[in-house]
């Protein structure tokens, strides 16, 4: 069972069905807000089911929604057996992803004369902006000029302001890597404001890259030998 944020904009979802579609599981989907299913929907019937957040931070969606979900899903269903998995990230193989998209945008990989704009979603949690932050710095070491972690809310630097930072910086040039799941809100206003502020090229959202398939069932297989528990 893989849950998902949710979005009012279709195109989230049709990523989202488009990216499990190439999981070589039996894999269904959930989502937390805006669309449905909703985890207690899709659960509804089953009595066994790994849950694996399509969340790309540990932040509050995972460490609250999810579990208060399932929590009551199994109040529900009490024969309900549930493994638990990971968020997608951190894992080595969503650089490898980012650095996939920014070279469709014409992009190559550790490029000395680029810069690059790491943008995630943003958290209210500060240990997931940490996550980001520490993702920009161990991509830094790839060779581009820089690496800076920007957030769409809730945290600073903006996208805007992260890009327009570097560029007086004399950043030769200036790129962005949305560390976004899906097309959205979030893609769509970061796309806008970091194009207004300097940056020459802004990559594609992850959606269904290959290495989003390997990770997910890298986090089926953990979940299946390392169940997660709960809280009660």
């Amino acid at each position: 069972m893989a849950v998902a944020h949710g979005s009012r904009d279709p195109r989230a979802a049709a990523t989202v069905a488009a990216l499990l579609d190439r999981v070589p599981l039996d894999v269904r989907v959930a989502y937390l807000d805006h669309s449905a299913p909703t985890l207690g929907q899709a659960l509804s019937g089953l009595r066994e089911a790994v849950v694996l957040p399509l969340l790309l931070t540990e932040a509050y969606h995972s460490r609250v929604d999810l579990p208060a979900a399932l929590n009551e899903a199994r109040a529900r269903e009490p024969r309900l057996r549930v493994r638990y998995g990971h968020t997608l990230g951190p894992h080595p193989l969503l650089l490898t992803a980012l650095e996939r998209r920014l070279g469709e945008a014409g992009v190559p990989a550790g490029d000395p004369d680029t810069a690059v704009v790491l943008v995630s979603a943003g958290s209210s949690d500060a240990r997931a902006n940490a996550v980001i932050a520490e993702t920009a710095r161990v991509w830094r070491r790839s060779g581009w000029w820089t690496v800076t972690p920007a957030y769409a809310s809730a945290a600073s630097p903006t996208p805007a302001e992260a890009v327009a930072s570097l560029v007086r910086a004399g950043a030769p040039r200036v790129v962005v890597a949305p560390y976004l799941l899906a097309p959205g809100y979030f893609a769509d206003k970061v796309r806008r404001d970091t194009l207004a502020a300097g940056a020459s090229v802004v990559a594609d959202v992850l959606g269904p890259a290959p290495e989003l398939v390997d990770v997910l069932v890298e986090r089926y297989e953990a979940a299946q030998r390392q169940p997660v528990t709960l809280a009660g």
